[in-house]
């Protein structure tokens, strides 16, 4: 029974992904979706209960793994605590900065207003990671290699300044990629900024 619910579920983001392809998200429609797939729109909404979600659902779901994967990579036991953000930043920011997590960011923007998945996007994405690297400070704060601070503050700052300085750039289209030296000098820059705030004297 879990096989096929899942099995199900991949069916459902397989047509889904086909008709947000063919029509775009503001056109797509539940209906449409429905119809793609077959069954009854109780099952769909059973499944996902907006279009919001299961649009996120469909952009995201080969990127949440791997955000998941540098988020648990994270080792607050870590000798070397600049190295290990170093690293964290190294890996977390070509994950952020792919064609798919653009798009998605670009999206939540051009529709707020319209609808809620700006919301969904951030609850999805941007809370777990929050919530990992904010477990990874606070190991670190007790065993006395940051100063004590609310450790979810103190990632919120942290994920702030990794991205500080290209963001702007590439959701804008200035930038059409970032290449591995722009990403080594600003994570390098912004993981000394946070220690020279967060680090114990």
């Amino acid at each position: 029974m879990k096989t096929k619910t899942e099995s199900k579920r991949q069916a459902i983001l397989k047509g889904a992904a086909e008709v947000f392809r063919e029509v775009g998200f503001e056109r797509a429609s539940m209906s449409d979706i429905r119809a793609r797939i077959g069954g009854s729109k109780a099952t769909l909404y059973n499944y996902f209960p907006s279009k919001e979600k299961l649009f996120f659902e469909v952009m995201f779901q080969a990127k949440a793994p791997e955000l998941d994967a540098i988020a648990a990579a994270l080792n607050p036991d870590a000798d070397d605590l600049k190295k290990e953000l170093l690293h964290f930043g190294q890996s977390l920011l070509p994950a952020l900065y792919s064609p798919e997590a653009i798009a998605i960011r670009r999206l939540a923007i051009a529709e707020l207003g319209h609808s809620n998945i700006g919301k969904v996007v951030f609850e999805g994405s941007m809370v777990p990671m929050e919530r990992q690297v904010a477990n990874f400070l606070r190991k670190a704060m007790k065993r006395g290699v940051l100063r004590t601070a609310d450790p979810e503050t103190a990632a919120i700052h942290l994920l702030s300044l990794l991205e500080s300085e290209l963001l702007q750039r590439v959701l804008l289209g200035v930038m059409d990629s970032v290449k591995p030296e722009a990403i080594r000098g600003a994570v390098r820059r912004a993981v000394e900024v946070f220690l020279s705030g967060y680090q114990r004297r």
